[in-house]
């Protein structure tokens, strides 16, 4: 059986069912259900969508755009929320084993890409040891051309001060805003060819939906004519 990475988020979820404090535990479940039960899919992006262009924020340094991602063929983003985001910790490690070999050896760049600011951002990457990419989109800029943006509800947002830690304190953005989780397959003309994006942020993409959409687009996997 190959590894699910809805079986881990589901795993911590369980665990958390066990360990947390039951209100604590609560505007948590809370968030996510009126994530599901506000989700505008309509304003999200899809496929047949352009990407306008975009700069991200490489976390060792300098900038990636839009086209210098796309220059030599499709590549793939996968949105997160950010460093410390026990789910993303989960997610990237997983896309790492699961997604970057096969894409790397296809000759298709993969991206991870959050709002917070690439000092910050750095820690996913070195405490995973990751090999795929890990930028910033300053000021959730894609992210909001995306549609794919939420804000945290009052409930978190109490929740988050009396930790101390409002998340744009967190990130460096200084905005409640963050990403709903996102796997964009991006073909060399800037159109989308695949999209998922996930309100609940304890659901998310698997490797082998993306894999076949990058294979489909490279040619690799044959179409099946209707009968």
């Amino acid at each position: 059986m190959s590894e699910s990475l809805n079986r881990q988020l589901a795993e911590l979820h369980a665990q958390r069912l066990a360990t947390w404090e039951p209100a604590a535990l609560q505007v948590n479940i809370d968030q996510r259900q009126r994530l599901l039960d506000e989700a505008r899919e309509a304003s999200f992006v899809k496929a047949g969508d352009l990407i306008a262009p975009f700069n991200l924020l490489k976390v060792e340094g300098g900038s990636l755009s839009r086209d210098e991602l796309l220059a030599n063929g499709p590549a793939v983003l996968i949105f997160f929320r950010f460093a410390g985001c026990p789910a993303c910790n989960i997610a990237l490690p997983y896309y790492q084993r699961r997604l970057y070999p096969r894409l790397q050896a296809l000759g298709v760049p993969l991206v991870a890409v959050s709002p917070q600011v690439p000092e910050r951002l750095v820690e996913i990457k070195t405490r995973h040891d990751l090999q795929l990419q890990v930028a910033s989109d300053p000021d959730n800029r894609l992210g909001g051309h995306l549609g794919i943006l939420y804000r945290f509800d009052e409930a978190s947002r109490r929740a988050a001060l009396a930790k101390g830690s409002p998340i744009g304190d967190v990130t460096g953005t200084g905005t409640w805003e963050l990403p709903q989780p996102t796997v964009l397959v991006i073909a060399r003309d800037a159109s989308v060819h695949f999209a998922e994006v996930s309100p609940d942020w304890l659901v998310r993409t698997e490797a082998d939906p993306v894999l076949r959409a990058v294979e489909h687009l490279l040619g690799r996997v044959p179409v099946q004519l209707a009968i």
